[in-house]
């Protein structure tokens, strides 16, 4: 049987490059829309740096996370924008063109 953290994880790992989800989107998608605390607690020991793609995960307004785990807010932007993410003029993930519906 699979743990929490790995069902996460899966999920994580569908999110597409140039995509971000919400901590709750990959929370219901794993199992528990209530789970949205679970899947920061698991993104911020990624035992996959790299592999598992956690830097794609926003808050459910596009904010980045002020404690992103491997180098600080501004790196998890700036992998972000690599892969072709659009911000908005407040620092914010535009939604609209750039949240993965799970497809």
């Amino acid at each position: 049987m699979k743990s929490t953290f790995e069902i996460i994880y899966e999920v994580v790992m569908k999110i597409p490059a140039g995509r971000v989800a919400t901590y709750g989107q990959v929370a219901a998608m794993a199992g528990n829309p209530r789970w949205s605390q679970v899947v920061g607690f698991a993104l911020h020991v990624n035992p996959r740096p790299g592999v598992i793609p956690c830097h794609r995960v926003v808050n459910r307004f596009g904010e980045t996370s002020k404690a992103f785990a491997f180098g600080g807010e501004d790196v998890q932007r700036q992998m972000l924008e690599d892969e072709g993410v659009v911000f908005l003029p407040d620092g914010r993930v535009d939604m609209e063109k750039c949240a993965w519906r799970g497809e």
